[in-house]
Formats: C-alpha cells, structure tokens, sequence
C-alpha cells in the first residue's frame, strides 16, 4: 500500500482527492492515461491522469512541517527554497522558517550566523556536499531535517556506482538549478562528471567524441559544467546518463541514445556494455507519469490548456513546453492570476518573463480546457483555478455541485473518465 504523508490540510482539495481516489480505484496500477472530464456545461474541464504533489514533495512538506512543530523554540532555517512553489513557502515563512539562500545559491543569511543551537532543513532539491559541511562545522547536523526527495537521492547513488566502476557520468539537467548543482556535487566526489543541457549540447558533446571538434571548443561550451580535471580525451570513453529529475524524461531518453549510438559508432555494437552503462531506472516515476498524462491531455485535444505552478519550477515548465506546441497554453501560479473573462495574468517560459494577455478565453461553448499542474503545486491551488474559471464562464453550475454530482457518477465510471 503507498505510503500516506502528514501534508497540512489546507493544501489538500476534495474535489481533486476524489477525482483521484476513483481513478486510483479503477485504474491501480496507473496504466491508464487518459484525462477525467469535469462537465460543467458551457466549460469542460480535462483533467490530467496525474498531477499535483509527488512522493518527494509530500515527504518534503511532512518533514518541514515536523520540524516546525518538534522546535518551538528554535531559530529554523532551510536553505534555499524548499520546493518550487510560492504558497508552500510563503507559509513556511509566515510560521518563521527564513531562508539562508537564493536559488541561485546567493546568500541571504551568512552562515557565520549559525549556531548549533539553530535548525536547517535541506529542500527536496538536496544540496551540495560543500554546504553539508558547512553545516556540519556550525555543529548543524543537515541529515536531521533532510527533506531531499528520494530519487534524487537514487540519482546520487547510481552515479557513485557508475564512478566506482570507471564511468563517467553525464547530467542532463541545468547547471544553475539546485538539484543539478547537488547532483554535480555528489557526483564529482567518485566520478568525472560533465552537464548538458540540451540535444544541441549533447549533439555537441558527440561531434566531439568523434573527432569533429576539438577540446577548446567543447570547454568553451561545456566547461563550466565539467568537473576540475575533466579530460575529455579521457573521461568520455566510458559514460552513463542521469538527470535532473525535473527534465524532461523523453529528453534524457534521446540524449542517452544519441550518446550511446555514438559509442557503438566509434568502439562497436558488441564493446557497447564497456564504454556506455544502462541507467534508465534512475528516471523519476513521477516526472515520467506527469509528462505522459500531459501527451494524453494533448492527445483528447483541448481549446486552451492551463498549467498551475511556481514560475520557478522546472517540472512544470516542461509541462507548458509540451502544451504550446499544439494549444494556447496559460502558467499561471494561482487563481489570483485570472483577472476577468478577458484577462489573465500568465508566465511565459521561454521569455522568461509574466505578461498580460487580452481575450484569452475563446467563445466558443461548451469550452474545453486542459488542465494540470506541476509536482510542488497543491490540489487546493488547482481546485482554486477551475473555481475561478468555472465562476468566469457558467452561470448554473457550481464546482460544489460538481463535485456531487461526479461522486453521484462513480458507480457508473467504467474508464476513469467520468462525464457529470
């Protein structure tokens, strides 16, 4: 039975916890993908097969909230940001939790002013072996209240395992990210290690490997994601692949298979196993599961799409990236962002920046929205945004009503997808 966390009320939503109660009934072992429909009457609502908070982001908030709740009496701290996501930590900030640093690593609290008697939790991102000992030296002990997700973690191992046996290890992932930077980090300490950002960077990583271009022109690409004394000539005869497990999964599939074809190219099919290791289980299940549901969310076809989300959060931009290739898409982080009928607030990934966008709902009834949301994005945050769309658009029905209706539906569904 998967393990229930202690994740504070007022993140939780009903009518989210019971469209995913009745499609964990009927579909336990998650292989069906497709959307639930939420039927409104002039708006319907595809709902994604999974979204919302992952195992690692509940474990996260569970341990978070424990600390705050076992140290009344302490000055309490977390490193950086603990997940993505501005209502988990604006609320942890509320309750006196402050932040030694930016994402970025920029410092906001110096450490000189940590005492032993203080409390740090480490995020779900993990953080690097340099300031484990930082910490450690303030007498801070940073595996106490260490909300690291689990496959991150599962990461770091495989790639200690890849350094043991002679691989280099390759990260897909962005160098400025917290977990890339941990990963990287962890990585280096039994391994050479280099990152990649992209296919175009790993095009380039292979042209090298095969001789089209030379060290100084890989450095001045890739150098600031090598480890110090990385050498190429060297270190990138044996590899294997992990990533940020924020990335998207298809991507570090096709940048694993370009590097391993490349191998075969150079060293031959029945050498591969020497020169290239299999690490397709270090892919996160929940990145994985979101990214698909997505593709099934495109695949039922929609007039927009809405992804909720931090506007720092890699996952959920991946998400975005998938839906603007086949439908007007709107990021926005909470209903706040819905200003009207015909005006939404929204973040636009590739731009880097918020705009405003006019006439953004299409007049066309009944409108049909794709909807989901990003693994550090509460239910009640999701459930907020259909509420204020649904108040924008129909004038009968209430999401209360809904809701009763679908749990009046339930013995009925037979796919998952259930029309109100």
């Amino acid at each position: 039975m998967p393990r229930s966390f202690n994740v504070p009320p007022f993140y939780r939503s009903e009518t989210i916890a019971e469209i995913k109660k009745v499609r964990a009934i009927l579909d336990p072992k998650k292989k069906d993908f497709t959307p639930s429909i939420l039927d409104f009457g002039p708006v319907k609502f595809s709902i994604a097969r999974h979204f919302g908070f992952c195992f690692g982001v509940e474990n996260a908030i569970e341990i978070a909230y424990r600390a705050i709740d076992e140290n009344p009496n302490k000055r309490i701290f977390l490193l950086s940001e603990m997940i993505h996501n501005p209502q988990v930590n604006g609320d942890l900030k509320e309750r006196g939790v402050r932040f030694i640093m930016k994402t970025d690593g920029s410092s906001l609290i110096p450490f000189e002013e940590l005492t032993s008697d203080d409390i740090v939790i480490v995020p779900a991102f993990g953080t690097t072996v340099e300031l484990q000992e930082i910490l450690d030296s303030r007498g801070i002990d940073p595996y106490y209240y260490d909300t690291t997700c689990p496959f991150v973690e599962k990461v770091w191992k495989r790639s200690a395992e890849l350094g043991k046996n002679g691989f280099t290890v390759i990260v897909h992932g962005k160098r400025v990210h917290e977990e890339t930077r941990a990963t990287f980090s962890h990585s280096k300490e039994t391994a050479p290690t280099i990152i990649v950002l992209d296919m175009k960077e790993a095009h380039l990583l292979c042209d090298y490997m095969r001789g089209k271009i030379d060290t100084a022109r890989l450095q001045d690409t890739l150098g600031k994601g090598m480890s110090e004394n990385f050498i190429p000539e060297e270190h990138l005869l044996k590899v294997g692949v992990v990533n940020q497990t924020t990335m998207l999964a298809s991507e570090t599939k096709e940048i694993a298979k370009l590097i391993k074809d490349t191998l075969i190219e150079i060293h031959g099919k029945d050498k591969i196993s020497n020169h290239f290791a299999d690490t397709r289980d270090t892919l996160c299940y929940a990145t994985n599961e979101n990214q698909r549901a997505t593709l099934s969310l495109i695949d039922s076809g929609a007039d927009i799409a809405v992804v909720v989300g931090g506007y720092n959060s890699s996952n959920t931009s991946h998400l975005v990236e998938l839906f603007e290739e086949h439908v007007p898409t709107f990021y926005v982080k909470n209903a706040k962002e819905i200003i009207s009928k015909d005006q939404i607030r929204h973040y636009m990934p590739a731009k880097g920046e918020v705009q405003e966008t006019s006439n953004w709902l299409p007049s066309n009834r009944p409108l049909k929205i794709a909807l989901t949301s990003g693994a550090s994005c509460p239910d009640r945050t999701v459930d907020l945004v259909m509420s204020r769309i649904v108040e924008l658009i129909s004038e009968t029905s209430s999401l209360e009503e809904a809701l009763a209706a679908f749990k009046s539906s339930i013995s009925s569904t037979a796919s998952g997808v259930t029309s109100i």
